[in-house]
């Protein structure tokens, strides 16, 4: 597979105030989760980072989310309620990144032979 042609899966949740998004390993372990909560969120999350997009929908700027932030939204800023919550009430998303384009080191010159 060429670089940067990985599937990226994220769920993504409209608050009142802001987006949030978090990242899953992927799409059917989120369905096996909702289907059965005894599952650790651990098999689930893909990194215990909670972001927000300054309502941007899911394709905004990432910026993390302050504590201040998930307390007025979630009623919490405990990482393990606020990803539940975004788990349960936000929408699945998965995309595949494009190939990277371009010259993969530029230090080796123009790679021409003479």
């Amino acid at each position: 597979m060429p670089r940067g042609n990985s599937a990226q899966t994220k769920v993504h949740f409209a608050g009142k105030e802001e987006d949030f998004v978090i990242f899953v390993d992927d799409a059917e372990a989120v369905r096996n989760w909702k289907k059965d909560k005894s599952i650790p969120l651990a098999q689930v999350v893909s990194g215990w980072k909670v972001f927000v997009t300054h309502k941007q929908g899911a394709q905004g700027v990432l910026d993390a989310a302050s504590n201040s932030t998930l307390e007025n939204e979630f009623g919490t800023h405990k990482e393990d309620d606020v990803v539940t919550q975004i788990l349960e009430k936000g929408d699945l998303q998965e995309t595949e990144n494009q190939e990277r384009q371009g010259s993969k080191n530029d230090t080796m010159g123009t790679r021409v032979a003479h």
